[in-house]
């Protein structure tokens, strides 16, 4: 039985006028809230919260923060919450910023967190901490943590990230270290499943409105005018589609998830001509995954990032190509503008939803390491945050559903055709099934059955 302490919560005056403050360890998240009256119920995650009792005493905690991959907004925030949390809340007064991502256990480049050196980072764009694609080595990062006392490891970062943090949660568990590792996911495509959304998601999208503000406005300042801008999305499509449907300015939204082709009839190009011929000027918005087909076997990758991504060519700059090339065989006269807005997008700080967004993620991971869990992320399912454990998340990626109604909403909204054949569509259809049997509770990881994040098997001993 472990041995647990008051939480130190119930002398904080701050937190006396809540009605019911902590938590019941045994309440659970339903992944799945719609359900057949005999089906299955799904998966259930323990809810996020603070206990009445916690694991480690306030003197004793010796955390860590890390940022891990990509930039994205909000990552100052969440820094800075972990930081103030685990001080106002709990009393801890040792916290280490790891610099350089994962490297930075190993290379010994650290910084002291205090609520003052963190005060106002929130109003920046990018991370503190810097940040850094691969560097992953198991055995160096756990001999640091080792090394170095520590016993909290907060891990900021995507789906490579959190799970590079489930193994060293395996390699603390081999060991028999009183150590929690948890985790705060982090992509700005929006492409993590399980939860609701990705911090830093809303910021984006806001952002992206500028690029299309601009592409119209340039599009409808001239003769057949095409405005084209490319966002994030590798695999998916989310920043994309969630920017059209809030612009209502766009004529064309071409995604990884939705696979198009160029020529013949309910093509691209035809398409583009009936909008020019109609309107006189469309924006188009590609997501930087799509067309990866289109483009010549050879052009289509260029090697793998540090994270084992694959560097994909520009599909912006070769649809560009590919339009003007068209348009001059046809002998009609464009003027085409692309605008490629990645890294403004990606730097920004957090927008107002997404900081209060932040706050709550990282006082969540924060309660949940200090009552003793370990191997979990933290993220809103249906509302509601809680534990998942970090394979969960890195079973899948999320992906916009062309079967569902929002993306029937943005066909309806920019009137362009669905560009699909009868096999895209039924092969999206069993990637749906998958992805309602995961809901079900059906594990593609077979080592791990358990429906909720189990207290005995993922807390600290």
């Amino acid at each position: 039985m472990w041995q647990t302490h008051p939480n130190p919560l119930q002398d904080n005056t701050a937190y006396s006028v809540v009605k019911q403050y902590f938590v019941n360890p045994d309440d659970t998240v339903c992944q799945k809230i719609v359900v057949h009256k005999d089906g299955p119920r799904g998966n259930h995650f323990r809810r996020a919260g603070p206990r009445q009792r916690v694991y480690f005493e306030p003197d004793e905690v010796h955390a860590c923060i890390v940022t891990c991959g990509g930039l994205c907004p909000g990552l100052n925030t969440v820094i800075r919450e972990i930081v103030c949390g685990l001080s106002d809340m709990y009393g801890v007064t040792k916290i280490l910023g790891i610099q350089g991502g994962y490297r930075g256990f190993y290379a010994r480049n650290t910084i002291d967190l205090t609520p003052k050196s963190v005060n106002d980072i929130h109003k920046r764009g990018g991370t503190i901490l810097g940040s850094s694609r691969g560097g992953h080595d198991t055995m160096k990062i756990v001999d640091s943590i080792q090394y170095r006392g520590i016993n909290q490891v907060y891990v900021i970062g995507g789906d490579g990230s959190q799970r590079g943090a489930g193994v060293i949660f395996e390699e603390v568990r081999k060991r028999g270290l009183k150590v929690a590792v948890a985790g705060i996911p982090k992509t700005i495509d929006n492409d993590i499943p399980v939860i609701d959304k990705s911090f830093g998601f809303d910021s984006a999208v806001e952002e992206a409105q500028r690029a299309i503000n601009a592409a119209h406005v340039e599009a409808g300042s001239a003769d057949n005018g095409i405005g084209l801008v490319k966002l994030m999305g590798r695999y998916s499509g989310f920043i994309a589609h969630y920017a059209t449907l809030a612009s209502r300015d766009v004529d064309c939204c071409l995604i990884p998830e939705s696979p198009f082709y160029l020529e013949g009839e309910g093509g691209l190009f035809k398409y583009i001509e009936k909008r020019l011929k109609e309107n006189g000027h469309m924006v188009i918005v590609v997501a930087e995954g799509a067309g990866q087909k289109l483009i010549a076997e050879n052009m289509k990758e260029m090697g793998q990032d540090a994270s084992g991504n694959a560097l994909l060519l520009d599909v912006g700059l070769w649809l560009s190509q590919k339009i003007n090339e068209h348009f001059k065989k046809n002998k009609t006269t464009i003027n085409l503008k692309y605008i490629d807005p990645t890294y403004m997008i990606r730097a920004i700080p957090s927008n107002a939803s997404d900081n209060v967004y932040c706050t709550l993620l990282a006082h969540s991971v924060v309660h949940g390491a200090m009552a003793g869990y370990t191997g979990f992320t933290v993220g809103q399912v249906n509302g509601r945050h809680c534990y998942i454990p970090f394979y969960r998340i890195t079973e899948k990626q999320n992906k916009v559903s062309i079967t569902d109604r929002m993306w029937a909403r943005l066909l309806s909204s920019t009137n362009q055709p669905s560009f699909l054949s009868k096999q895209d569509v039924d092969d999206a259809k069993v990637e749906d099934e998958r992805t309602a049997k995961l809901l079900d509770g059906s594990p593609s990881n077979p080592k791990v059955e358990d429906k909720v994040v189990p207290s005995n098997s993922n807390g600290v001993k």
